[in-house]
């Protein structure tokens, strides 16, 4: 005689667990990182001529021009930035920190 095992209980207990780690994947990982992109689109979008900026290649200084460009059939805002006696012109959404207040937090970052 071939007796049936019940794995029927296995399997729910097997979507139980899989249901977890997405739960812990989501609230870790998803849900962090959307809300610090709202908040660094939130900190780029009241940007303003004057302000102290640091851009992603670490470039630190004042915020001489915000300029909407068209290239290539996109609308860019550039961002002309004034360190030391160098000017330079980068694209707004390359800012990580506006003033004393980052962008994005995170390790190493306050």
């Amino acid at each position: 005689m071939l007796q049936q095992t019940g794995s029927g209980g296995g399997l729910t207990v097997l979507l139980l667990q899989m249901a977890a780690i997405g739960l812990v994947f989501y609230f870790l990982i998803l849900r962090p990182s959307g809300q610090a992109r709202k908040r660094h689109a939130e900190l780029l979008t009241k940007l303003k001529k004057g302000d102290e900026v640091m851009t992603s290649g670490g470039i630190i200084g004042k915020v001489r021009d915000i300029k909407e460009v068209e290239a290539d059939g996109l609308k860019e805002v550039r961002v002309t930035v004034e360190s030391g006696t160098a000017t330079v012109i980068v694209e707004r959404s390359r800012i990580v920190r506006v003033g004393s207040s980052a962008a994005v937090t995170g390790p190493g970052t306050t």
